[in-house]
């Protein structure tokens, strides 16, 4: 898959692994729309990169509101013929202890790192449903395999983000579309930067979106990163509960 002279769609993107691959796509002859809460901030964006290959079109849209993403959809589609690669990346998350657990940061979660990638499907697939071509590239985590202590919520909206990309992949494949589910490790991003426990093996958002770009080239199912820790997760997926358990309590956390 070939980026030039495609219209590219990235959300999330006035921030770490988003706005990176913004930056990298831009040296493509390509037509990029960059969505984040954040208008003032993409604007920044689009004025540093405003000598760069790519037509770059900043919008402001909250991926959680259905309301607002079916706006901005429309916006998209009277100015474009249409999105050929959606890279769906807004994501949040909240580390809280278990005095702390209440349903509004549940659905603050879900409604961003889930409901928000539903909301951009639902308008995509008619259309590239209708050409049988097209590409969702749906930005999950390595933390989709259990749930970890303080991140139940986010692991939680990631697991079902890389279980509705796998169903999805099936469901497509007869019509050209190809679902790519990204996992990635721990990155350096604003949202990594709260984080107060170790993090190994973190590379920056620059290292991350040439990995999801070269995958997305490859037309990968699955691109998971970096090896080490995507290892890792697999086998602290495979473990026991009662092996997993012993384990969180008594080390992972530390």
């Amino acid at each position: 898959m070939d980026f030039h002279d495609k219209t590219i769609l990235i959300t999330g993107a006035s921030a770490g692994i988003g706005k990176a691959l913004a930056e990298k796509l831009s040296d493509t002859r390509c037509k990029i729309f960059f969505i984040a809460r954040r208008k003032e901030l993409l604007n920044v964006i689009s004025e540093s990169l405003s000598e760069s290959n790519a037509e770059l079109h900043p919008i402001g849209c909250d991926t959680s509101s259905k309301d607002e993403v079916c706006k901005v959809y429309s916006e998209i589609a009277s100015i474009s013929n249409g999105i050929d690669v959606a890279i769906l990346n807004a994501g949040v998350s909240f580390r809280t202890s278990i005095e702390e657990f209440n349903s509004e940061l549940a659905e603050t979660t879900f409604s961003t790192n889930f409901f928000g990638a539903v909301y951009w499907i639902e308008n995509l697939l008619p259309d590239y449903m209708r050409k049988r071509k097209g590409i969702i590239a749906l930005v999950s985590s390595l933390a989709d395999n259990r749930g970890y202590s303080g991140s139940g919520f986010y692991c939680a909206s990631k697991g079902a983000l890389s279980i509705l990309g796998e169903g999805l992949r099936s469901e497509l494949h007869n019509y050209g579309i190809k679902v790519i589910t990204v996992k990635p490790g721990f990155v350096k991003t604003p949202m990594t930067d709260k984080n107060d426990f170790k993090m190994p093996f973190m590379i920056d958002a620059g290292k991350a979106a040439d990995i999801i770009i070269k995958g997305i080239r490859k037309e990968k199912d699955i691109i998971s990163f970096p090896m080490i820790t995507s290892l890792s997760s697999k086998l602290i997926g495979c473990m026991p509960s009662l092996i997993y358990h012993f384990l969180e309590r008594n080390f992972f956390k530390k």
